[in-house]
This record gives structure tokens, C-alpha cells and sequence, in this order.
């Protein structure tokens, strides 16, 4: 039985406006359409925090140039795209995702792929720029079905978050994660679902998953190592999308 999200009564989000917690990759490519099929009005915001993986930052650029040129009818809707400077949290993360170490399970039960505070960090700075912007909305690819176990990336912590902004800037907060509850898979059926194949082709070929950030092989499933667990992730959702589709 599919888990794929509801769709929103478009009447409920009339005039609203979202900021899009946007990488380059996979994950917030399509929370991206799928905001852009329910809001007003849609920002994007990447961070440069010193990750390794520092081309998702070229690549998340080629995405939203492709999206306004391949979907006319998200074009009006997406506006301003921002870019911080965090990379303070790459000076005190000691991890795999942000300096050139082989990626490993730690004592704790955590991967050292895990950068302690940062979606914390990215959410925070996110909702001080929704509230600059007019925005009511913060869109994340957060998911805890598959993960890698990040603490950050859990359910009952987004709610927490969403409560904690709230109070903090004195304003409605909604935090929106469409992907929380769904697998690779159903991700990937999802974008098709909001773009067709067309933007399943633009994952495909301008995303950026792979922490190693390898951009120069080239698999059905698209750029990366294909050994990492980013990379593993992804192979093996598009595997499982196409034997479904099959």
C-alpha cells in the first residue's frame, strides 16, 4: 500500500509563501515541486557549510534553471534563491561530510556522516529568512524512513522545532517534510507523480546525492561512487521504482 502524501486542498495554502530548504539533491528537488504544486510563492536556500561534497552547490543552480526552463507552470511561482555562509559548522563538525575521512559507523550507533546540529542550524537560520521574506512555510527533505539514522531527521524532532520557532519569532511556523514517512522508492515515484518523467530525467541527470562528491560516473539512477550510502540509497530506491513500474 502506497504512503505517498495526501494532497493539499489547494484552497488551504491561497496566498501562502514557502522557503525551500534546497540543496541540489534528490531529496529537496522534490520536495521543491511538490511545494511548488501547493504555494503561492516558493524561495529556495542552500547552505555552504564546508561540505565535502561542495558540487551540490554548482548543481543545485543547474536544477532550478532546468525546472523554470522544463515547467512553465512553476516558473511564475519560484522566486528568490539564497545561499549562506555557514561555514562555521564545518570548523567544528569532525565528520566524514566535512573533511576527507572514510565513512564508518561511530561507538554510538551514528555514522560519522552525521553532522551534529545541522539541521537544527538550518532550520533556525531558515525560519529568521522565512520571517525576513514573508515566508510561513519551511519545505525540508527530512525523512526517517530511509535514513541513516540522523537524530535530526526525525519525526518527533521537526514537530519540537516547529514549536520551538513558532514561540521564538512569535509567528505561525508551519514545517512541512513530505518525505518523513515515504521510502527512496516512493520518492522517486512521488517526483514522477508531480513532474512526470521529465523530472525524474532532471534528478537523473542534475541532482547531487553522493558524499564523495563524484560527478563522473554516470548510472541510471545518476551521477556519484556508487558505493557510499548516499549513493547506495538511491541506487537501490530507483531499483525498486523501476521493478514496480515493471
Amino acid at each position: 500500500m502506497s504512503t505517498l502524501p495526501k494532497d493539499t486542498p489547494p484552497q488551504a495554502n491561497s496566498g501562502r509563501k514557502a522557503l525551500v530548504l534546497f540543496s541540489g539533491g534528490q531529496d529537496s528537488t522534490t520536495c521543491l515541486a511538490w511545494a511548488l504544486e501547493r504555494y503561492a510563492a516558493v524561495e529556495t536556500l542552500g547552505f555552504d557549510y564546508g561540505q565535502r561534497h561542495l558540487v551540490e552547490l554548482e548543481c543545485r543552480l543547474e536544477v532550478l534553471a532546468e525546472l523554470k526552463a522544463r515547467f512553465p507552470q512553476w516558473a511564475p511561482k519560484l522566486g528568490e534563491d539564497h545561499l549562506l555562509d555557514l561555514s562555521l559548522l564545518g570548523q567544528i563538525s569532525e565528520t566524514a561530510l566535512t573533511s576527507e575521512r572514510a565513512i564508518e559507523m561511530q561507538a554510538n550507533g551514528l555514522p560519522n556522516t552525521f553532522v551534529p546540529g545541522r539541521n537544527l542550524l538550518f532550520l533556525s537560520f531558515a525560519a529568521t529568512l522565512a520571517y525576513r521574506r514573508g515566508a510561513s512555510v519551511l519545505v525540508g527533505g527530512m525523512c526517517e524512513t530511509d535514513y541513516s539514522g540522523y537524530p535530526d531527521c526525525r519525526d518527533n524532532t521537526l514537530k519540537a522545532l516547529q514549536v520551538a520557532l513558532s514561540l521564538g519569532l512569535d509567528t505561525p511556523m508551519t514545517l512541512e517534510t513530505p518525505l518523513m514517512f515515504i521510502t527512496k522508492a516512493e520518492t522517486w515515484a512521488l517526483s514522477e507523480q508531480l513532474g512526470g518523467p521529465a523530472l525524474n530525467e532532471l534528478i537523473v541527470e542534475h541532482t547531487h546525492t553522493c558524499y564523495l562528491g563524484e560527478r563522473k560516473t554516470r548510472h541510471a539512477w545518476g551521477y556519484g561512487c556508487g558505493n557510499c550510502p548516499a549513493c547506495e540509497l538511491r541506487a537501490r530506491g530507483h531499483a525498486e521504482f523501476m521493478q514496480g513500474r515493471s
